[in-house]
């Protein structure tokens, strides 16, 4: 087995790369010359110095390897900077992803396509499931749109490809760019007297957030199961960022929090869902898939890793 990752220097594609090293898979991953050997990394993994955006030069790395499973995780993954670069965004998230789809299906590959929440924007049903109108509200969601339909469409072709509506999912690997490890980064500082507060943006947006090593094991058992669809990996429950920055200071033993965090406008995004909670019935029936670590214990390993 021979299987090609892109993204491989995110949480997610770390983990993933992981789990196929385990299992005795030969694991190709594409990765920027200028990121160098990615954290976490596998020294097995077979590295390959490429820009996903360059759509003929990544097909051509892919046709010569001929991997029989791709993973697509690679992306502008910030929703902040999706709105300071819309174009760069919609190609290396939209139409490179779709490059990489057709190379998969040119060399008889399964493709495994990373997609989002964030592109069902402010769904109008809560929680929400693979039926659930697609109307994202920022550049970031749009351009995972294009890519998660377009799987639909190489699906009706007969390619097993696979979407994966990913709900935001976090692990100690979770970098600083994103909220919830600046959360628990912050609330670490404090705790150790390196820091006087925190400065947030919405405390009041509510999101599903599950742990990242389960998501994984969605994005492998989509590439092995009989048939390729579409799947929510959601945990079903919704908490608020204000929530989350509870269960943080509580991991480091702060009970009266209230006034250690402050809130600058300058953090708050134009258009922000109000609310994302996924339904994931179908990966649950059809995939045999389940979440094994929950909301306050995912906190507090992000805590405690951010102590140590």
């Amino acid at each position: 087995m021979r299987s090609f990752i892109t993204g491989v220097g995110g949480q997610d594609g770390s983990y993933l790369a992981e789990r196929l090293v385990a299992e005795g898979t030969e694991v190709h991953a594409l990765v920027l010359s200028s990121d160098g050997t990615p954290p976490h990394c596998p020294p097995d993994v077979v590295l390959h110095e490429g820009d996903l955006g360059d759509i003929e030069a990544t097909r051509r790395l892919v046709l010569d390897l001929r991997p029989d499973e791709v993973y697509n995780l690679a992306a502008i993954s910030s929703v902040a900077l999706s709105w300071e670069e819309p174009d760069r965004t919609a190609h290396v998230n939209g139409a490179a992803a779709v490059g990489l789809m057709e190379s998969a299906r040119r060399c008889g590959a399964r493709f495994v396509q990373a997609s989002s929440a964030e592109m069902f924007g402010q769904p109008t049903q809560a929680p929400q499931t693979e039926e659930t109108p697609i109307r994202p509200v920022n550049p970031y969601g749009a351009a995972k749109a294009f890519a998660h339909l377009s799987a639909g469409v190489y699906r009706a072709q007969g390619q097993h490809a696979s979407s994966m509506v990913l709900y935001n999912h976090e692990s100690p690997r979770r970098t600083e760019r994103f909220v919830t490890r600046k959360i628990t980064a912050g609330v670490a500082a404090i705790a150790r007297g390196d820091a006087d507060h925190l400065t947030l943006g919405n405390l009041d947006a509510r999101r599903d957030w599950g742990w990242a090593p389960d998501y994984v094991d969605a994005l492998l058992r989509a590439a092995r199961a009989d048939e390729p669809g579409d799947y929510v990996v959601a945990t079903g429950v919704a908490h608020s960022v204000r929530d989350f920055v509870a269960a943080a200071f509580a991991a480091a033993g702060i009970d009266d929090w209230e006034g250690l965090v402050r809130q600058d406008e300058r953090f708050m995004r134009p258009t922000d869902p109000s609310e994302l909670v996924g339904d994931a019935s179908r990966a649950r029936e059809v995939l045999g898939w389940s979440t094994t670590v929950g909301f306050e214990e995912i906190v507090a390993r992000m805590v405690a890793a951010d102590l140590d």
